[in-house]
């Protein structure tokens, strides 16, 4: 459940937050975490590529171990714990051999669990990691591999999960979190579960500087600007955009417009397309 506060304030009024009561108290693993500087939308050559972003609370880095390649070892849960770099929590893993690390946490798992990957079938326990050509129908995945060997690639934020539907000719059916059916190697390999904190799309920041300390920055209405500045600006008044096509700031369309590549090389994978 999120966290509500009182109207003390009127940036209180309607702000909620995420409940920590189930994270445990212990600080970061030193040897997982390291300082970063963020780009704040800045490419290579210092320029800005994603316009919004900037400022914001330092954060520490916790690195994931998305490919979680130790087979057949026995993990045990040590720790739940918040990661400000992504949306859903993390797990702290201690195992057997005396490696730790730290994953992503789905959701119900608790402090003193044992996970594992298995390298052939296993029993699909809560986070445990096994191949699809192992995991039946209608069970729910995350952090799955789109290339063997590669690691997890996708269904990695909070709250999120495919579905494995069917398999044929050395390929497993699954549907995407955005409805899209895709064709995956039944050889690449995923997390059973859904993974923590599916709260996280209700959270309402409750004020503009709470934007802020995430290292977002003000985004501006086209129509509020000037016509040198957007499609979209000048006029008297409010004034409607004079297209019937929406567009950035730079005149592309973003509005009905397939962004997706007609000759990407995936293209073969995909089932069915997601629902508009």
């Amino acid at each position: 459940m999120a966290k509500i506060y009182k109207p003390t304030t009127p940036g209180r009024r309607g702000m909620t937050g995420y409940d920590f009561s189930g994270l445990s108290k212990v600080a970061p693993l030193k040897s997982k975490t390291t300082g970063f500087k963020r780009d704040k939308g800045r490419n290579n050559q210092g320029r800005i590529t994603v316009r919004h972003r900037g400022g914001g609370a330092k954060r520490l880095y916790r690195e994931i171990d998305f490919k979680q390649e130790k087979m057949d070892i026995e993990a045990t849960v040590f720790a739940l714990e918040y990661d400000p770099n992504r949306t859903t929590r993390i797990a702290r893993l201690h195992y057997k051999d005396g490696d730790k690390r730290y994953v992503l946490a789905p959701e119900g798992l608790k402090v003193g669990d044992v996970i594992k990957t298995a390298s052939k079938r296993s029993p699909l326990k809560l986070g445990n990691r096994v191949k699809l050509k192992y995991i039946p129908q209608g069970t729910q995945v995350y952090n799955i591999e789109m290339t063997p060997g590669r690691g997890g690639q996708v269904v990695r934020s909070a709250g999120s999960f495919a579905t494995v539907l069917a398999r044929d000719g050395g390929y497993t059916q699954i549907q995407m979190p955005s409805s899209e059916v895709r064709q995956i190697s039944s050889e690449s390999f995923a997390s059973i579960g859904r993974l923590s904190n599916s709260e996280h799309n209700k959270i309402n920041l409750g004020k503009a500087g709470r934007s802020r300390h995430l290292g977002i920055r003000p985004t501006v209405r086209g129509s509020a600007m000037n016509p040198v500045d957007h499609k979209y600006g000048g006029g008297e008044g409010k004034s409607g955009r004079g297209t019937r096509r929406p567009k950035d700031i730079w005149g592309n369309i973003t509005g009905g417009r397939k962004t997706r590549k007609k000759k990407n090389n995936s293209n073969k994978f995909i089932v069915r397309r997601r629902k508009k």
